[in-house]
């Protein structure tokens, strides 16, 4: 598995106490990425890049590099750039790669819509993790929008259905009924509640959405 983090030795003191930051931003242009790095004063810095970079985004990096590079550490990750369940898979694979202690800020400001949309999907799954996710608006540069930390809430018993309609094609509820182990009327009120939130779809049997998916991260 790649490794997103080098540790470093440099501690912030602020209003956290002792603790390490990492701020995870989405990149094309460098300033939003540059301005959200000297208010925050990260420790690390991870970097969301295409797969097939650009001219401009490289020279992003290399502005950023040669800017903030020898102050903290910086990684590179290449995403896809349009498949919002994949960003949001490896968003979340290196939320998930953080020492347990540190503190986590998400920047969705610069970038490609999608892998915004996808980072913010994988801070909403990973509640628990992102201390908070922040977006500076294009009219004003000084300004900064904190985005809520949402969360899919599931219960255990959607999540359980979310995993058995993953790994399995089931066409009616009495076959999923057959391998989810709650009442037959705790799962229609569970698949009612899934279909709202746009976590299934059962047209043509039981499937999970991409909401679906990344809600099962």
């Amino acid at each position: 598995m790649e490794n997103y983090i080098n540790h470093v030795d440099q501690i912030d003191e602020g209003e956290d106490g002792m603790a390490n930051k990492v701020l995870i931003a989405t990149l094309y242009s460098a300033e939003p990425v540059i301005l959200a790095t000297t208010r925050l004063g990260p420790n690390r810095l991870v970097l969301l890049i295409d797969k097939e970079s650009n001219k401009e985004q490289e020279a992003s990096i290399k502005l950023i590099q040669n800017s903030l590079g020898k102050i903290m550490d910086i990684k590179i990750v290449k995403t896809d750039v349009y498949n919002i369940v994949k960003i949001a898979e490896k968003a979340v694979e290196i939320i998930d790669m953080q020492p347990k202690d540190d503190l986590i800020y998400v920047n969705i400001t610069s970038g490609r819509k999608t892998k915004a949309i996808g980072l913010l999907f994988a801070a909403y799954a990973r509640h628990d993790k992102v201390k908070k996710i922040a977006y500076n608006p294009e009219e004003d540069k000084n300004a900064i929008v904190y985005l809520p930390r949402l969360s899919f809430k599931l219960t255990e018993s959607e999540k359980s259905i979310l995993e058995h309609i993953d790994k399995g094609e089931f066409k009616s509820i009495s076959e999923l009924a057959e391998k989810v182990d709650i009442s037959r009327a705790m799962l229609y009120r569970s698949i009612d509640s899934l279909k709202d939130m746009d976590l299934i779809t059962t047209e043509e049997g039981f499937k999970l959405t991409d909401a679906g998916k990344i809600a099962r991260l």
